[in-house]
């Protein structure tokens, strides 16, 4: 019975991390516009992707979208000198067809999950984490796993996005958020 009971609890607790992630909003598989969970109800942070290209490189990108609604974002929601999964819900990742540098650093191909330190002042730390495939974002980060850490310094906008993109552009991987502008050199 102890053993059948541990299993239920387990079984309770991983359903209520997939329903509600570990920052409270609903997790989201499906891509595109306003995802609904299976009640029919739109989820929170809808999964986004971004494909593109730098160059000759061809460049993935996975995360969970959340809004701002309201909420003070930088050193509110997201806290200043902790690691964040720069999305909602499972970590970001991010997948290079080929060897590119990322703020003059070297980073060979493959796929990395994306994390980033924001700071109050100055630069943030960008963070490729070669354990891409985290349920639960950075509750799950290993700082041992770090493949690349690089210095970005953010831009702050006049006006405001309401939902997180993580997009490719010419320079690079660039994250908007609430007035952040957060451009990634890539190469």
């Amino acid at each position: 019975m102890k053993k059948s009971g541990t299993k239920i609890l387990t079984l309770l607790v991983a359903t209520i991390f997939s329903l509600y992630g570990c920052s409270g909003k609903n997790s989201d598989h499906a891509e595109g516009g306003a995802a609904e969970d299976a009640s029919g109800q739109e989820l929170a942070s809808p999964l986004r992707t971004s494909e593109g290209k730098i160059g000759d490189v061809e460049v993935n990108i996975q995360y969970g979208s959340p809004s701002v609604r309201e909420r003070v974002i930088w050193g509110g929601l997201e806290p200043y000198d902790e690691v964040w999964r720069t999305g909602a819900n499972e970590a970001t990742f991010v997948e290079f067809s080929d060897d590119v540098t990322v703020e003059g650093k070297e980073l060979e191909a493959g796929k990395y999950s994306l994390f980033t330190i924001p700071r109050e002042n100055g630069p943030w730390v960008v963070i490729f984490n070669s354990e891409w495939d985290l349920e639960h974002g950075h509750y799950q980060y290993k700082e041992s796993n770090d493949v690349l850490r690089v210095e970005v310094e953010p831009q702050w906008e006049a006006s405001s996005q309401e939902s997180l993109s993580v997009t490719v552009e010419d320079e690079g991987i660039v994250v908007r958020w609430e007035k952040l502008k957060l451009p990634i050199q890539v190469n």
